[in-house]
């Protein structure tokens, strides 16, 4: 992994750039005709409730058609349902014939049981009168149907939990689903759960399970079978596409001014614009499309039979651009979206040159040749960012790069305007740095000389060496083993595969904490790391897990904070050797030279890595990205909201400064010149002044009750 800077404009931040392996891996089928993550999917056929984290394009839709046939066929289960969240999802489940690659069964669904064909499937009122269809079909022999997550809704409602019983329940892009009980579907399947008479498959391409609340409870999870096959892998073993970037842009004024300078004509391009709401919207939509289309060249009508707009360069080249904008004529937005649909046009790079959508073109679309998804302005969710991340990531013949990129308003001179813009860009910032933990490989922590790991290279071939910095890297799946001193090691199997599997998860909520970001990238001169890295990760994952121990807790903070701060440190140590001029770090290879540059020179352990600010590397490009009058305005604003020691924040820091009087045999001295010290005395004391004020009270009270 390493940083790049667009030398051309001085306000582009430098941008995450993942180089791949191109293996081939990702395209190669077995003698079922299945791929790496179908196989790994496959091989646990026989779970009752399985949970695949995938990415996009890695085929979790052929992978769950082979699962299903299999419990049709061999396991006594009497129907498959697949449960999509928009009928142009619907179109990966369509008829394949499996058998033609060596499988045992073809994949087939009968015309009126995929209810995502039906015309204005997505709409409320039409997903309600499917329920009678749906009905239909649980009485019927035939064996699978395809819906939307609404149309599924409602049928539960309507039919009972027990109408499902003995059936596959598929549900694609399960990070829809959540525990809170206003979310009708994760209720929904809490009940199936609960009943346990169906097989539950959940597919989703994020890697975390909603952005601020739980897809399911942890009781409910705990019944899971969960595959998982990462970006490392899924990039590394693509043929054909090279590199992939992320970055954002800062613009002023209207954004179709800034447009242009981003938006590449040569490049097959998804434009997300802003939705009406949004700050950035100019509040006419169709006016914003109008402008963008005018930008690229001179327009030249409509395609007749694609509904595509023709507009002309000025150097001569002929632009089709799909508008999925305008809903305001039904009849011409079917006809586009069939013209994208097109299985003939699949393969066909000139279909279509560039689409500009609104709350479209996401998840579960699929244009394999899209090299460049281009949003305007933050998104709320995460998840949302990276599902259209995804867009741009699929292989495909003589596709070498793609990106992603974030046009973002810069702060303005006006005080409220400068804290909307500093939400936006602390939400930029938040993605692009949760981007780079998923894109990068997944690390497996274990304590000083705990011993090498089978399948595991160490130390550059040198090999594994007792008594020093050990790191090995496991090509195959995308694993690196790090040794750090003083690791606590989880305790219990929860908290161990939290480790293994939920990290990202952890760093998600970590990075969607907005006072870890603005004090993390603003306020760094008032800020002492471990204030991010033990006070507010402990928090989060204390509130995350309540149920686990102490110790666990603490597993896991420092297991989520290590994975953070090694991949923000690989990046630097990347950074300062190509300033140096040192070529050393290329290709595939980067982000694990960069590790071995930060593992090596020192000796590593769990106080030096509480000791990082997690986004010193994320400032560092900031810095660069913006004006120095631009960055103070920032920072004097996140300064100016700096308050006292909270009551949560003063009980953590007595609670680090116990550990310091056991470990040390004295509590924090308040005047001490070591920084951290200093600040569990002044917690210690905070604590004391919450528990007099609060004693005080009560005796005010008493006093008065008497």
């Amino acid at each position: 992994m390493k940083t790049t800077m667009n030398p051309t404009n001085a306000y582009t931040v430098p941008s995450v750039s993942i180089a791949t392996a191109r293996t081939g891996a990702s395209s190669k089928a077995n003698e079922l005709g299945m791929r790496t993550m179908q196989e790994r999917a496959y091989a646990k056929r026989g779970e009752q409730y399985l949970l695949i984290k995938s990415p996009p394009a890695s085929g979790k839709s052929r992978a769950l058609m082979f699962i299903a046939l299999d419990k049709l066929h061999n396991q006594g289960l009497r129907q498959a349902i697949v449960v999509v969240p928009e009928r142009s999802i619907g179109g990966s489940f369509a008829d394949e014939p499996l058998s033609r690659n060596g499988f045992y069964w073809d994949w087939q669904v009968a015309p009126q049981w995929n209810l995502c064909n039906a015309p204005g499937a997505d709409d409320v009122r039409v997903a309600k009168s499917k329920v009678k269809a749906v009905g239909e079909f649980l009485a019927s022999e035939d064996k699978v149907l395809v819906c939307t997550h609404a149309t599924f809704r409602f049928a539960v409602d309507e039919l009972g939990i027990e109408a499902f019983d003995d059936r596959l329940i598929a549900v694609d892009e399960f990070h829809h689903v959540s525990s809170n009980p206003d979310n009708k579907l994760g209720s929904q399947l809490g009940e199936f759960i609960t009943r346990d008479k169906v097989h539950l498959v959940a597919m989703t391409g994020s890697y975390f399970r909603g952005d601020s609340e739980a897809v399911l409870t942890p009781t409910d999870e705990a019944k899971f079978e969960t595959i998982t096959y990462t970006y490392y892998e899924q990039l590394n073993g693509y043929r054909w596409l090279k590199s992939l970037d992320i970055g954002y842009f800062f613009y002023t004024g209207p954004y179709v001014n800034a447009v242009t300078k981003v938006l590449d004509p040569a490049l097959k391009t998804i434009v997300h614009i802003p939705n009406v709401n949004a700050r950035e919207s100019l509040k006419d939509k169709q006016r914003e499309v109008e402008e963008i289309m005018h930008g690229l060249g001179e327009w030249h009508g409509v395609d007749p039979v694609t509904g595509f707009h023709q507009v002309q360069t000025p150097g001569g080249r002929m632009l089709k651009v799909a508008d999925l904008v305008d809903d305001s004529n039904p009849a011409t937005r079917s006809k586009v979206l069939a013209a994208l649909k097109d299985p003939a046009q699949k393969e066909n790079r000139d279909n279509v040159d560039i689409i500009i959508a609104l709350g479209m073109a996401k998840e579960g679309f699929d244009w394999i040749w899209c090299e460049h998804a281009l949003t305007i302005g933050y998104r709320s969710s995460l998840t949302e960012i990276v599902q259209i991340i995804g867009r741009a990531t699929r292989d495909a013949e003589g596709k070498e790069r793609s990106r992603f990129t974030n046009l973002i308003a810069e702060p303005a001179a006006e005080q409220s305007a400068v804290a909307e813009a500093v939400n936006d860009m602390l939400k930029a910032i938040s993605a692009s740095l949760l981007m780079e933990q998923v894109l990068a490989p997944r690390y497996e922590f274990t304590p000083k000389n705990s011993g090498p790991k089978e399948g595991f290279d160490y130390n550059d071939g040198a090999g594994y060496q007792e008594g020093r910095a050990n790191v090995g890297v496991n090509e195959a799946t995308g694993q690196y083993h790090v040794e750090i001193n003083g690791l606590v090691t989880p305790q219990t199997a929860e908290a161990t595969r939290i480790c293994k599997e939920d990290l990202n998860e952890v760093v998600t909520s970590f990075l969607q904490d907005k006072t870890v970001l603005e004090r993390g990238l603003f306020d760094k001169e008032n800020t002492l790391p471990e204030e991010l890295t033990q006070l507010r990760m402990g928090k989060i994952v204390r509130e995350r897990y309540p149920e686990l121990s102490e110790t666990d807790q603490e597993a896991i903070r420092q297991h989520a904070i290590a994975a953070m701060n090694i991949t923000q440190q690989a990046k630097l140590a990347l950074a300062r050797a190509d300033a140096e001029g040192d070529g050393t770090a290329q290709g595939n290879t980067a982000l694990l030279d960069g590790v071995r540059k930060f593992v090596n020179v020192r000796d590593l352990d769990i106080d030096l890595i509480d000791r990082i600010n997690p986004f010193e590397a994320a400032y560092a490009v900031l810095a660069k990205a913006m004006d120095e009058k631009s960055l103070r305005q920032v920072q004097a604003s996140i300064a100016a909201k700096k308050v006292s020691i909270p009551e949560d924040e003063a009980r953590e820091l007595a609670r680090r400064a116990l550990q310091f009087k056991n470990e040390r045999g004295r509590l924090p001295d308040i005047n001490s010149a070591d920084a951290w010290e200093k600040k569990m005395g002044e917690g210690v004391e905070a604590l004391r002044r919450y528990r007099a004020i609060a004693k005080a009270a009560q005796l005010q009270g008493d006093s008065s009750n008497g």
